[in-house]
């Protein structure tokens, strides 16, 4: 069923298992211990970082695959994106795993993207075991959006700390035991203030959360205390405070203590990351280990994820492009009647 912007999944689709796998910076966070693997370097035993990257999604999805206790040729559809050119990372692993894909690209937004999309796939009756994931790198990304770490350029405090890591997770239409489902996802639409500043995408990504926030409630009539936690993707210290001072101009006043952001967790403060985190492993490894493992604990019942992504690339930057950007909202439950 669809609502404005919403589709509200009346057959749940299940989500029968997650992982999530990090690198060193994260292994050093307040989340170390929700992630499956954390590996002490950025190389992964490869020899570029591009490598490393296709490498950690092909970990996550294997570890997620094996929790759900299925093997790769069970897996009907893939559906994944990444930030490198072409979505190399996720095409690449899609040859390892040998399963039918859809390539996706919705930059840091690709994680709610690829599970509101699988999400539908099995509530529809089109697939049954659907694997959906992400992955960045923060080596690799710096080099393709930025600068090479090489290169040791200094940054504002406004710029983000790219997350090195992996999330994926397997949806299925038959009831799990800890029965936590996809009840509805809200698509983003492409919001662009006229930001241009690849260091502060924070700012950038801001409004196109909000955008989609305010979609998802107005869509459902939901009321400001709906959700146990809100979390947006990764719009870091700036953009997190941007989306909720627009927010209560908008008259949506959330919850201060359940409405956070998933690049403000997956770092400790003391960690030299500027703002927060940011890259596409940045929402799926805080939702598909943290999350997940919160909601399995009977911590949180009803979890709304707002992943953001900014859709810029380095030619339309050298182009002297503004930066557009999406946000795409996905609704975790555990239990309990839809309809309520």
């Amino acid at each position: 069923m669809i609502q404005g912007r919403t589709w509200v999944f009346e057959n749940r689709p299940y989500i029968a298992a997650s992982s999530a796998v990090g690198g060193p910076f994260e292994a050093n966070g307040p989340l170390a211990e929700d992630f499956d693997f954390l590996h002490g370097d950025l190389w992964l035993g490869q020899d570029s970082f591009e490598k490393a990257e296709k490498m950690l999604l092909e970990q996550a999805c294997k570890k997620a695959v094996d929790k759900a206790g299925m093997k790769a040729d069970d897996i009907q559809f893939f559906l994944s994106g990444d930030l490198m050119n072409q979505v190399i990372s996720s095409s690449f692993a899609a040859r390892t795993l040998a399963v039918p894909y859809l390539g996706l690209f919705g930059a840091c937004s690709t994680s709610m993207e690829s599970l509101a999309l699988g999400a539908l796939i099995v509530s529809s009756g089109f697939g049954d075991k659907v694997l959906v994931g992400t992955a960045s790198h923060n080596a690799a990304v710096e080099k393709q959006f930025r600068y090479p770490t090489e290169y040791g350029g200094q940054k504002p405090q406004t710029a983000q700390w790219t997350v090195t890591g992996a999330g994926a997770a397997v949806l299925t239409s038959k009831k799990t035991k800890d029965e936590i489902y996809v009840a509805a996802a809200t698509v983003g639409r492409v919001v662009d203030m006229g930001i241009s500043d690849p260091f502060n995408m924070g700012a950038a990504m801001a409004p196109a959360a909000v955008d989609t926030i305010e979609s998802h409630f107005r869509d459902l009539g939901l009321s400001e205390d709906e959700y146990d936690l809100i979390l947006t993707g990764d719009l870091g210290k700036i953009g997190h405070r941007i989306a909720g001072d627009l927010l209560v101009k908008h008259g949506l006043k959330l919850p201060e203590e359940k409405f956070g952001d998933c690049g403000l967790m997956i770092y400790d403060e003391q960690q030299p990351v500027q703002a927060g985190g940011s890259g596409c492993a940045c929402s799926a490894c805080v939702t598909y280990g943290h999350v997940l493992n919160r909601m399995k604990n009977g911590e949180l019942r009803k979890v709304l994820i707002v992943a953001t992504g900014a859709l810029l690339s380095p030619i339309s930057y050298q182009q002297k492009e503004t930066i557009p950007c999406i946000a795409h909202a996905v609704a975790i439950e555990k239990g309990g009647d839809p309809k309520k």
